[in-house]
């Protein structure tokens, strides 16, 4: 499996209500049910317009195939090559 931010173009995202963004997951997890083991949903950024959501993935292929299924556009997608935080000085 190989990660990848996904950037989703989604007008107003930034202000949906809870039951909203609820929706939202509940149709991303069916989509991605019907793609399993191909693709998990790690975790996503709710930003202004857009989502920035954090995927493991077989290939970019799988991540178009669950944008089709769910609705939700993959306006660009990027491989994650490497992780790093405030403790990558130490190690």
């Amino acid at each position: 499996m190989h990660m990848f931010m996904i950037e989703r173009e989604i007008p107003e995202v930034g202000t949906f209500k809870r039951e909203q963004l609820q929706g939202a997951a509940s149709k991303s997890n069916e989509a991605l049910r019907q793609l399993k083991p191909k693709i998990q949903w790690q975790y996503s950024y709710v930003a202004g317009n857009k989502t920035f959501c954090v995927y493991l993935a077989e290939d970019e292929a799988a991540i178009h195939e669950h944008s089709k299924l769910s609705g939700f556009p993959a306006t660009k997608i990027t491989p994650i090559l490497r992780i790093i935080d405030p403790t990558t000085e130490h190690n």
